[in-house]
């Protein structure tokens, strides 16, 4: 396998710019297996060595926030003045139990709470979400944080997981938005109907997890037998719902099997078809990596040296094209309060003051 190419770049807004690998932060909040601190930052640093400086987290991420708010303290003291940019993408996911009640000052203390754990006077960008629509006070409540921005606190202003008709509204009310975070792989194509259409039109960058369906998208799944409860973390609990979606498992080892012999072609992994694959779409500005280790690193890097064939691409959307699903808009199947999606959600992660 050849060396890591430099990690291109991408603007999200005119003088902002993001890598378009960005290291996630669900895998250190718990779920995972057990996080060491001093790994978990000599790991963000190397992959800001690497040239990944945007990193991506959330409020409801227990512990993380604070966890890169040391690192970001640490690459300054390594760097000095000098230290180049990292960007840290946050979210703002107000308990599903309170959205009914929620106000302004409530929102504003969330971002007071992430921007002081972060350690930052300003948040480069905060990723809003919103459990139920059914609940009013979405629209209101992405007001309130476009004004944060306009004030300051908030430097960039995105969404995650909302449907089509929801971020319409929102930009038709005149909310600034440069990003959606939804999920997109080769098993799930949701964000590239209607929503990559219109974030196309307005301008909004896709940035994507969910590329190697929680590790999934590995060589030690090929071939391997269709597992069954208990699985070994929460990303292997989300993603075999997805793989039953997409087709179930013979249907997900008929495209491993494609993916493994494009992989061997050019003399790399399973894992990296799965990215360079979403990086390759059109609206997506970048993919969100949950390597938890720096060991992934050079995996990781390798999709960047990839250039899928014509034919590679074809023999690929044979599997797309015969999949039934996943089907619908972004995140409906996972907003079904009826359906398994739902069942493994966890609602009430924050806290508002």
């Amino acid at each position: 396998m050849a060396d890591s190419p430099t990690v291109p770049r991408q603007a999200l807004a005119p003088g902002y710019d993001i890598s378009r690998l960005i290291k996630g932060g669900w895998q250190l909040a718990g779920g995972h297996g057990q996080v060491a601190r001093d790994a978990a930052l000599a790991d963000m640093m190397a992959f800001a060595d690497a040239g990944i400086t945007t990193f991506d987290c959330a409020d409801i991420y227990t512990g993380v926030e604070e966890l890169i708010g040391e690192f970001l303290r640490n690459w300054s003291a390594r760097h000095g003045a000098n230290a180049p940019a990292i960007h840290v993408h946050t979210k703002c996911v107000p308990d599903r139990d309170r959205l009914a009640t929620i106000t302004r000052s409530q929102l504003e203390a969330l971002i007071d709470r992430s921007r002081q754990r972060l350690g930052v006077d300003t948040l480069d960008l905060v990723q809003f979400h919103w459990w139920d629509y059914n609940t009013p006070g979405w629209l209101e409540a992405a007001v309130h944080l476009d004004a944060m921005r306009r004030e300051g606190k908030i430097r960039h202003l995105g969404l995650t997981n909302f449907d089509t008709p929801h971020v319409r509204s929102m930009r038709e009310a005149g909310v600034a938005l440069v990003s959606h975070q939804v999920q997109l792989s080769l098993l799930d194509r949701r964000a590239l109907g209607d929503m990559a259409a219109l974030c196309t039109a307005e301008h909004i960058g896709l940035l994507c997890y969910g590329a190697l369906a929680g590790g999934f998208f590995h060589e030690r799944w090929l071939g391997a037998p269709e597992p069954t409860e208990p699985f070994e973390n929460r990303s292997l609990v989300k993603y075999k719902l997805i793989i039953d979606e997409f087709g179930g498992w013979e249907a997900f080892q008929a495209l491993l099997r494609t993916m493994h012999a494009i992989a061997t072609t050019h003399d790399t992994t399973i894992g990296a078809v799965a990215i360079r694959a979403v990086l390759d779409e059109a609206p997506v500005a970048g993919v969100i990596v949950g390597a938890r280790h720096a060991a992934h690193l050079p995996a990781t890097c390798a999709a960047l040296a990839l250039s899928l064939s014509a034919a590679e691409r074809a023999a690929l959307n044979a599997h797309l094209a015969a999949a039934p699903g996943p089907r619908g808009d972004v995140y409906t199947l996972e907003r079904d309060p009826h359906g398994p999606h739902a069942g493994i959600m966890r609602y009430n992660l924050n806290t508002t003051r």
